[in-house]
């Protein structure tokens, strides 16, 4: 049996009533956890589906339905709320996945329409609290054996990749996360990230599962989600501060937004002692000013293909500038470009494409090195990297975590393979005009050397969002979409 069904079986034996998962309204012992997987997972095996989508909001459903799946022997593809009806369509197909779960049907109805999914009406699932659409007319997609989650991502396309995954490489990056961050089973984690994402499904769910201790899992709404790329921070911060949480997962715009809240008055969470910091790269002056106000946030790096979490910063090993040590299970090399080599609980392989290793190796297209202390440092995407008229390597994710540390700079892309300067597209936050983001600019360059500086700035017509391409769900910009968008305006400075 896996280690996690194996820790659930046990906390429901010896602390059957200790709190499993906390939810808005809803609060699940370990015993009655354990009684819904079991009995949602039989469900599941009299339906004989080959895998099961699921579209829910974060709460105690989507874990009972994510272990039910784990305990049934039946793929989950958790389908992420930011993903249009396209992409959804095409997760859908690549997977053969023959039911979909979902929160609301007549969203799920009309997704499924618009994705040109045939499905017959939705019944009612009583084990799962969701409702049931049987899909038509899927193929046949051969899933790697031993399969037990297929996690789409982005990609730097409109279309997304499937990422296969065992459960037993997803369980020892759960392990890992658990005893390098020292969790308890007396700990609160919170989870702010959708359970969609790979992230939180490991970190939020399965780490704290492992030892026993509590999730509080409220809704994306509760949090303050507003959309794929919005945050109502006012709320964000009710919800961090009412948790009593020791621990949470953050991406950078959010702790942007707790650290606001903080130095505008709110009192620091009193019981958080980790906030794990990912999904793209974190200014070092923004982790500073958390530091300083007393906020424990640690940088960390991962990708899918190794199960989401490769390296971290904990309390007892932390360096600033870094993200952290390679977790107890990950070996790392480097090709002879500095592109980060990772073997350790990989993933089987993208849909329908085997995984490509290099002598065991999954080539990340990261830039980085270890230094003397065994902590990693990344430099920048090895495609992302550019090269400027005078011969100087520029890693754009460095200049925007300069340009957007800054208050008045909310988005930026920065652009300068082959010129003389760099060009940035900048959205200003609400309430700052040109001198604002001039002076903001002005502050970035001072932090940078001469030819990482950016030269000229490109005010952006609108934020770069998931609904218009140009922003991945997990909060970076994708440049070939905003450079189509503004090539006209940055060739204007150039020629000038």
């Amino acid at each position: 049996m896996s280690r996690l069904l194996r820790a659930l079986d046990e906390h429901a034996r010896s602390r059957p009533t200790a709190p499993a998962v906390i939810g808005d309204g809803e609060t699940l012992d370990y015993r009655t956890l354990q009684a819904r997987v079991e009995r949602l997972a039989e469900a599941l095996r009299h339906r004989q589906v080959r895998c099961v989508a699921l579209l829910a909001d974060n709460g105690p459903r989507w874990i009972v339905v994510d272990l039910a799946c784990l305990r049934a022997g039946i793929p989950l593809i958790p389908v992420p709320h930011f993903f249009s009806p396209a992409q959804i369509a095409h997760m859908l197909k690549a997977s053969g996945c023959g039911e979909l779960l979902a929160e609301h049907p007549a969203h799920a109805e009309s997704m499924l329409r618009a994705g040109q999914i045939a499905h017959a009406p939705p019944e009612w699932f009583e084990e799962a609290d969701l409702h049931a659409f049987a899909l038509r007319g899927m193929g046949d997609a051969h899933l790697p054996r031993a399969c037990a989650k297929v996690t789409f991502t982005s990609g730097s396309t409109g279309e997304p990749k499937g990422v296969c995954l065992a459960l037993a490489a997803m369980e020892q990056v759960a392990a890992s996360l658990a005893q390098v961050s020292g969790a308890t089973a007396e700990d609160r984690h919170l989870c702010l990230l959708p359970f969609a994402t790979l992230l939180e499904n490991i970190g939020g769910i399965y780490a704290p599962l492992l030892i026993g201790a509590t999730m509080v899992a409220p809704g994306l709404e509760t949090v303050g989600w507003r959309g794929a790329s919005g945050l109502e921070i006012p709320r964000f911060a009710r919800t961090i501060a009412g948790s009593g949480a020791a621990s949470c997962i953050m991406i950078p715009q959010m702790l942007l937004a707790l650290v606001s809240a903080v130095a505008q008055g709110m009192s620091r969470p009193a019981k958080m002692r980790y906030i794990a910091v990912g999904g793209a790269p974190v200014a070092p002056k923004l982790l500073a000013q958390a530091a300083a106000l007393g906020l424990p946030a640690y940088e960390g790096y991962g990708l899918s293909e190794a199960a989401s979490v490769v390296a971290v910063n904990t309390p007892e090993a932390n360096r600033p500038g870094s993200v952290g040590k390679p977790l107890p299970h990950v070996e790392l090399a480097f090709a002879e470009d500095g592109e980060i080599l990772v073997r350790g609980s990989l993933f089987m392989g993208y849909l329908g494409q085997p995984a490509e290793l290099r002598q065991g190796y999954w080539p990340t297209g990261d830039i980085g090195h270890l230094d003397a202390d065994g902590f990693l440092h990344l430099e920048g995407r090895k495609k992302h990297i550019f090269i400027t008229a005078f011969g100087r390597n520029v890693s754009p994710e460095w200049v925007e975590r300069e340009l957007q540390v800054e208050p008045a700079i909310a988005q930026a892309c920065v652009f300068g393979e082959a010129r003389p300067f760099n060009v940035a597209v900048v959205v200003p936050r609400p309430g700052h005009d040109r001198a604002a983001v001039d002076a903001a600019l002005a502050s970035a360059n001072a932090r940078l050397p001469d030819y990482a500086r950016i030269g000229r700035v490109v005010l952006a017509r609108a934020p770069f969002t998931v609904e218009n391409g140009q922003w991945t769900g997990t909060g970076r910009p994708r440049r070939a979409a905003i450079l189509a968008a503004y090539r006209n305006e940055i060739e204007a400075q150039y020629k000038e």
